[in-house]
Parts: structure tokens; sequence; C-alpha cells
């Protein structure tokens, strides 16, 4: 398998493998949202969507993204990572993560945050998985409402 930046010609292999994943994680965003927003990623210089190729059909994917803030500077979040059921237990989802961690540091990234959201499903494996591979738990608490566009942009 190889690692390799996505492009506009992956979208659909790459909308598929997003569907899947969202529905087996109990997300609710629609494909035509999936769509416009990988569409945006994929052009983007603050996001990497990085996919993970075998034999010619992509198998897994990696979303991370920039911010800057006035406490850490520039941060990278790894947002979604999903390797497809056939592809698991292989190591690309380590592979996806050093990745990660190699495209946030070499943009000068401070640290590369996750979020876990559990989607009223029983995460605590994640924990596990992401605490064996370096990260940490500080114990803040992600709140969010929603916005409703504003008219004219």
């Amino acid at each position: 398998m190889s690692i390799r930046t996505a492009v506009p010609d992956d979208l659909p292999s790459l909308l598929a493998l997003a569907v899947d994943f969202y529905a087996e994680d109990g997300f609710t965003t629609a494909e035509a949202d999936l769509r416009a927003n990988l569409t945006t990623l994929i052009a983007s210089t603050a996001a990497r969507v990085a996919v993970s190729e075998e034999d010619g059909r992509l198998v897994a994917f990696a979303i991370t993204t920039t911010t800057f803030g006035l406490e850490s500077g520039l941060i990278a979040e790894l947002e979604d990572l999903y390797v497809a059921p056939g592809a698991r237990r292989r190591g690309e989802a380590q592979r996806l993560i050093e990745d990660s961690l190699s495209w946030s540091a070499g943009r000068g990234c401070g640290q590369l945050e996750i979020v876990i959201a559990p989607n009223g499903q029983d995460v605590s494996h994640l924990f596990d998985f992401y605490r064996k591979r370096g990260f940490r738990d500080e114990g803040r608490r992600l709140l969010s409402r929603p916005l409703k566009p504003h008219a004219g942009g």
C-alpha cells in the first residue's frame, strides 16, 4: 500500500469511503455535503487529504487541517481517519497517522490534535488506540453551536 495526497480525480472513490465511514460511525452528514467538503479540502493549502492506495484502489484516508490561535499558534487536527474493513489490522492507520504527523511538523505546527466523537457509540477503544500512539487526553471539552449562514455571505 502507498500513501499519497488526494487529487480531484480521487473524489468518487474518496467519497464512497467517506460515506461508508460516516455510516459506520453514526454521523448524519449528507452525501452532498461530504462531496462539497471533500472538494474544498482537496483543493485547500491548509489541509492534507492523504489516501492509501492498494492495487489501484483507495482503501483508507486521513484528513488533517491547520488552524492558528493565540494559545498555541499554528496547530493541526487529524479530523478524519478511516480504513476500509478489508484493509484493517495491517498498520494502515498507523501509517496515516505518521503521514499526518510529518505533514503537520513540516508546516510548522506545534502539535497535532484529534477529536473523538462518540455519536452515541462506545469509543473507549479509540482512546486506547490514540494513547498508544502518543496522544494524551488534556481534559478539554469541545462545545459547539450550529450556525445559520448569513444572507449574502
